[in-house]
């Protein structure tokens, strides 16, 4: 039996608990004013992605609360990951755990991607392999200067062939296919103009620009970022024709909104808005 860290967290004056296990990972979990920071804090693993740690994370994030606006991922150390850990998959431990380790890896990735709230990623550090993975499945990424992004995979006789999904959705075909066929890292300015991530600081400032991006989505009536962001993904996998359609459909939805209504309103009397969070 795996034990576990109890860890009370406070949500204006409700607690709950979240456990994570000890064994191997190490997950911190606080939530607070709708704000759910989600920390990486084995670092003497690389903060690598074991079954358990993704197991973990999954839970940490799928976790329902409707009060919940918004998640912030980020690691303690050096290392934000450095991706699975390589002593789960050598052949002593088989085809089935195997399985069991990409199988969680590919739930962890989908339910970030199709979590009703955004996904900040907070890194300070280096994302190798899994890890770069991680990072290009959220849905913003402030890094710092210090921070490189890579997939060396095969430098271990390992392609990164799931890594590249979120990869090559995320960056350039010739950026990605030079990530994944060399294995070399780039830097925080070159993920940034390629588009792996969504700004770069010091890392003095990475907690301000941090709260920053979370503090403009708080601002925001929370259905309506819901429908924004599961449209925005859904219409990447469209043609143009059907975008405009539906995307048509959409907009007329979220001005029908009680939000999108008091949104309208609110800049014609030029005043602040006050949102319900109501979903119709």
């Amino acid at each position: 039996m795996i034990s576990v860290i109890q860890r009370s967290v406070r949500y204006g004056c409700r607690h709950f608990s979240v456990s994570t296990p000890r064994k191997n990972p190490r997950l911190i979990v606080e939530e607070t004013e709708g704000v759910r920071r989600i920390t990486l804090a084995d670092p003497k693993t690389r903060n690598s992605l074991s079954l358990e740690m993704l197991e973990a994370l999954h839970s940490a994030v799928v976790k329902t609360d409707p009060a919940l606006r918004c998640i912030v991922l980020e690691a303690e150390g050096k290392v934000f990951s450095a991706g699975h850990n390589l002593k789960e998959l050598t052949q002593k431990e088989g085809k089935g755990h195997h399985n069991r380790v990409f199988d969680a890896c590919a739930d962890l990735m989908l339910g970030l991607a199709n979590l009703r709230v955004p996904v900040v990623a907070k890194v300070d550090g280096v994302a190798t392999a899994a890890g770069c993975q991680l990072v290009a499945s959220c849905d913003i990424v402030i890094a710092t200067h210090n921070s490189s992004f890579s997939t060396p995979g095969g430098n271990v006789g390992i392609f990164c062939s799931t890594p590249g999904i979120p990869l090559v959705r995320c960056v350039p075909r010739k950026v990605s296919a030079h990530m994944l066929l060399t294995g070399l890292p780039i830097t925080a300015d070159e993920a940034l103009r390629a588009g792996l991530v969504s700004k770069v600081v010091t890392q003095e400032e990475l907690d301000a620009e941090t709260q920053k991006v979370v503090d403009a989505i708080l601002n925001k009536s929370s259905p309506v970022i819901t429908l924004g962001k599961r449209f925005m993904y859904r219409q990447m996998e469209m043609s143009i024709e059907e975008a405009y359609r539906e995307g048509s459909c959409v907009m007329v939805h979220n001005i029908n909104m009680k939000d999108g209504q008091e949104g309208i309103n609110s800049f014609i009397q030029k005043r602040k808005p006050n949102w319900t969070h109501e979903k119709d």
